[in-house]
C-alpha cells in the first residue's frame, strides 16, 4: 500500500500522511503530485511536464561560538549603566527596564530604517534586532514575487486561459449530445470567468453567458458564501450536494491591493486555485478529465508549468489534485493515452479510471466551506477533487486544520473552537512558553487538542533539514525556529528570562504575519540617509545575538537568489540586492558569535552598526523600486503594517493578524566592559476576529491604526512593553 502512496505524494505529504494516520492525528492526505517525464508510450496526447526542477540549494553557513557572557546586574537607579541619562522613561517602562534587563515601548514608526537614523543624529547606541533583519527579508520576498507575477506570471495566465477556452469550445463542439456535453460546457464558462478577470474584453461563449455574468457578479460583491451557479451547472443537485464557494476570498488584498494587474491576476488564480470538479461528482469529474486533455494540446501543459514552477519554488507544492495525477491514471488505464473518444465511448475503463481517482489521496487541509460533521460526517469524499491551480499545502495551514473543529471537538462549555491561534504554530514547533499561554487562555481545554499537539510536535521534531528547504515558504519558517529557543548560561541577562522568550514569540509571529500577508493568494487558507555621530560619544551598538537565525536567513536569502536567477526570474539590480543582504546578515552572524565569545568586536563592526539605518533604508528603496518608489517621503504610502486574514470559520468570521507600528526596544547590553542602553525596532503583533465579508485590506488596516481603533495587543506582551 504505501508503494501506491509514495507514488502520488511529495515528500512533505508522505510524512503528514504518515504521522496523521500511523499516529492517528486524523485523517490526512496531498500535497501530492506525479512525475511526468516518463517515456510516452503508445498514442498519447500527453505532453510532458519538466517537474520538481533543482531551483537551488540551501547552504548554511556553520555556527561556531561559546556562550560564555557573565551575567550582570543593574545597580539602582542604573547607576553601572553609563548613558541612562540620555532616556526619559515612564516610571512603568523604568520598571520593567530593570526587572528585565530590556523593556518595548509603543513607538509611531512608520518603518524599521527611520528609527535607527534617528538614533546615528542623536547618536544613541543602536540595537540591532532580528525583527529588523527579518523584515527585510519579507520586503524582498514580496517585491520578487510582484515581478514575477507582473512580468511573467500575469501574461502566462492570460495566454493560457484563452488557449484553454478555446480549446474546451473545440470539446464541447465534439460533444453535443452526449452525455460529456454538460462538462464542456462547464469548462467553457470557467476559462471564460478567468479569462473576463484577467481582462474585461475576453470573449464570453453565448451558451453560459448566463452563469458566467452571475459568477463575476458575485466575485465582483465578494458577498460571502454562496452556491456557485456554474459549477452547478446542468446538476440536479440538492442543498447540501451543491458546491459552495467563499466569494469574500476575491477581495485583492496584500500585495495586490494598489495594482491593477495584480488585482485582476488575484482573482483569476484565486479562480483557478479554489474552484474543486469534486470526485463525488461524476459530471464534475468529467470536466476534470477534460481540462486534463485540453492541457495536453499545443503549449498548454508547458503554460501551465511555467506558472506553477515559479508558484511552486515560492510557497509549496499543490494540495489537491491537478491535471498531474489525473494524466498518470488515464495513461495507465487506457494504455498510454486516449482522446476524446476513447474516454467518452469505453465505459469500463471510465469507471476504473473513476475509481482508481477515488483512492488518491485527499488534501490535508480544508478550504471548501463544507457543513458541520453531523450533517455531512464524511469530510475527505466531500473535499477530495481537481483543481486547475490548486493552492499550496503549507505546514502552519495543517497545523491549524489539525488544531479546530472538526479535529477537535468541544470544550466543557460546548463551545467549538471555530478559528485557531497564530500561538498554536510556534507551540507545534516545540515552543513551551506558546503552548502554556494557550493553556492559560483555555485554548487547549477542547477535546483532542493536546493530543494533536502532542503528534504534531513529534512529527515536526522529525523532519529533516530536507523537508525544511524544499522552498522559500518552508525555509522561512525554518529560519524562524531558533526564536523558539530559550537562551540560558553564557547568554546576555536581558535575554534570559521570560520577558525575553515572549519578546521571541512576538517576533516569531509578526514574521509569520508577514509570511502569511506575502503569499495570501498561493497559500491554502484553513476553513474553521546616514546620520554622522556626536564627537566624545560613546556609541558603540550591540546585535541582537542569535546566530542561528542569521546563518538560516544568509542561506534563505542564497537559496532565493540563486534559484530564481536558475530560472530566469531575477534582475540584476535584484541579484546584487539579495546578495549585499545575505552579506549582511553573515556579518551579524560574527558579530554574534564574537558577542556571545566575549570577543570585542572591531571598530568595523561597530561602524556597521551604526551605519544599519542607511543600509536598511537602501533595502526598503530597491523592494519598493517596482512600485514606483524612489525617496524616502514615500513612506507614509509604503509603511511596514500590514496584515493578513490566516482562516475562516464559514460562520462568518475570519482569523486576521497584523503588524502594526514599529516599536522601540531599550535593552541594558554589555561593550568592552561597562553596560549600556541601546535602542532598536521591534514588530507590534495583533491578532482579532474580523467579519468575513470585510476581509482587511492593508489600506484598510493602517487607516485603522492612524484613527486609533486598532484592537487591543494581546495580553501576554505586558510582560515586556509598558507605556
Amino acid at each position: 500500500m504505501w508503494e501506491k502512496r509514495e507514488k502520488f505524494l511529495t515528500a512533505a505529504a508522505c510524512l503528514l500522511f504518515f504521522i496523521f494516520i500511523v499516529v492517528g492525528c486524523g485523517g490526512g492526505g496531498g500535497g501530492r503530485e506525479l512525475g511526468a517525464n516518463e517515456e510516452n508510450k503508445g498514442r498519447t496526447v500527453f505532453s510532458p511536464v519538466p517537474l520538481d526542477l533543482d531551483f537551488a540549494t540551501y547552504e548554511e553557513a556553520p555556527v561556531e561560538f561559546t556562550a560564555s557572557i557573565k551575567p550582570y546586574l543593574i545597580e539602582p537607579d542604573f547607576a553601572n549603566v553609563i548613558n541612562r541619562d540620555m532616556f526619559i522613561f515612564s516610571p512603568q517602562a523604568e520598571q520593567v527596564l530593570a526587572e528585565n534587563g530590556f523593556v518595548v515601548v509603543p513607538g509611531d514608526h512608520s518603518e524599521f530604517f527611520m528609527l535607527y537614523e534617528n538614533n546615528s543624529y542623536e547618536p544613541i547606541p543602536s540595537f540591532i534586532t532580528t525583527d529588523s533583519m527579518l523584515h527585510n527579508y519579507h520586503l524582498f520576498f514580496s517585491h520578487l514575487l510582484r515581478v514575477v507575477e507582473k512580468e511573467k506570471l500575469a501574461p502566462e495566465l492570460k495566454e493560457l486561459t484563452g488557449a484553454m477556452l478555446s480549446a474546451s469550445e473545440g470539446q464541447y463542439g465534439a460533444l453535443k449530445g452526449t452525455d460529456w456535453e454538460n462538462a464542456a460546457k462547464r469548462n467553457m464558462g470557467f476559462f471564460a470567468v478567468a479569462g473576463r478577470l484577467l481582462d474585461p474584453n475576453a470573449p464570453l461563449p453565448g451558451e453560459v453567458k448566463s452563469e458566467v455574468e452571475k459568477e463575476l457578479a458575485l466575485i465582483a460583491s465578494h458577498d460571502q458564501i454562496h452556491a456557485s451557479p456554474l459549477m452547478n451547472i446542468g446538476q440536479d443537485l440538492t442543498e447540501l450536494e451543491a458546491l459552495e464557494e467563499d466569494y469574500s476570498q476575491y477581495i485583492p488584498r496584500g500585495h495586490y491591493e494598489d495594482d491593477e494587474m495584480l488585482r485582476s491576476y488575484f482573482k483569476a488564480m484565486m479562480w483557478c486555485g479554489r474552484m474543486t470538479f469534486r470526485l463525488k461528482s461524476v459530471d464534475e469529474t468529467r470536466s476534470a478529465v477534460l481540462m486534463t486533455l485540453a492541457l495536453a494540446g499545443d503549449d498548454n501543459a508547458l503554460r501551465w508549468d511555467r506558472i506553477y514552477q515559479p508558484t511552486n519554488f515560492f510557497v509549496g507544492k499543490s494540495d489537491d489534485l491537478t491535471f498531474l495525477q489525473y494524466q498518470e491514471l488515464l495513461k495507465k488505464i487506457y494504455h498510454g493515452g486516449a482522446g476524446l473518444k476513447e474516454i467518452t465511448s469505453d465505459g469500463e475503463k471510465w469507471e476504473a479510471f473513476v475509481k482508481a481517482a477515488a483512492d488518491l489521496e485527499p488534501p490535508l487541509i480544508n478550504s471548501i466551506p463544507i457543513y458541520e460533521e453531523e450533517i455531512q460526517p464524511d469530510r475527505e469524499r466531500e473535499i477530495l477533487g481537481f483543481r486547475f491551480m490548486g493552492q499550496r499545502f503549507t505546514l502552519d495551514a495543517s497545523i491549524f486544520q489539525r488544531l479546530v473543529y472538526r479535529e477537535v471537538k468541544e470544550n466543557d462549555q460546548g463551545k467549538r473552537r471555530m478559528l485557531p491561534r497564530a500561538l498554536d504554530i510556534p507551540a507545534a514547533m516545540g515552543s513551551e512558553e506558546a503552548y502554556a499561554i494557550l493553556e492559560a487562555e483555555g485554548e487547549t481545554g477542547y477535546e483532542g487538542y493536546p493530543q494533536n499537539m502532542d503528534k504534531l510536535r513529534q512529527y515536526i521534531a522529525g523532519l529533516g533539514k530536507e523537508n525544511w528547504v524544499q522552498n522559500l515558504y518552508w525555509a522561512w519558517l525554518y529560519t524562524l525556529e531558533p526564536l523558539l529557543s530559550e537562551k540560558g548560561e553564557g547568554y546576555p541577562s536581558f535575554m534570559r528570562g521570560q520577558a525575553w522568550t515572549r519578546k521571541n514569540l512576538n517576533t516569531y509571529l509578526s514574521s509569520w504575519t508577514e509570511l502569511k500577508h506575502d503569499t495570501i493568494l498561493y497559500a491554502k487558507q484553513v476553513y474553521a540617509e546616514m546620520g554622522g555621530g556626536m564627537a566624545g560619544v560613546d556609541d558603540r551598538g550591540y546585535v541582537e545575538p542569535n546566530p542561528h537565525l542569521y546563518a538560516r536567513l544568509a542561506a534563505l536569502v542564497k537559496m532565493t537568489r540563486e534559484g530564481l536567477a536558475l530560472r530566469d526570474l531575477l534582475e540584476e539590480g535584484d541579484g546584487e540586492s539579495l546578495e549585499r543582504l545575505e552579506q549582511l546578515a553573515l556579518a551579524l552572524k560574527t558579530i554574534s558569535e564574537k558577542e556571545l565569545s566575549g570577543i570585542l568586536l572591531s571598530d568595523e563592526e561597530f561602524d556597521l552598526i551604526r551605519s544599519y539605518g542607511g543600509q536598511l533604508e537602501h533595502f526598503w528603496l530597491e523592494a519598493l523600486r517596482d512600485k514606483g518608489v524612489d525617496h524616502r517621503s514615500a513612506i507614509a504610502e509604503n509603511p511596514a503594517a500590514l496584515v493578513a486574514d490566516v482562516a475562516t470559520d464559514p460562520g462568518g468570521s475570519v482569523l486576521e493578524e497584523a503588524t502594526g507600528h514599529i516599536f522601540d526596544i531599550y535593552a541594558v547590553v554589555p561593550v568592552d566592559g561597562t553596560l549600556r542602553i541601546a535602542k532598536g525596532g521591534v514588530w507590534s503583533h495583533y491578532e482579532f476576529h474580523w467579519p468575513m465579508g470585510d476581509r482587511l485590506t492593508d489600506s484598510k488596516w493602517r487607516e485603522m491604526i492612524n484613527l486609533e481603533e486598532a484592537p487591543p495587543l494581546a495580553k501576554w506582551t505586558e510582560t515586556f512593553i509598558a507605556p
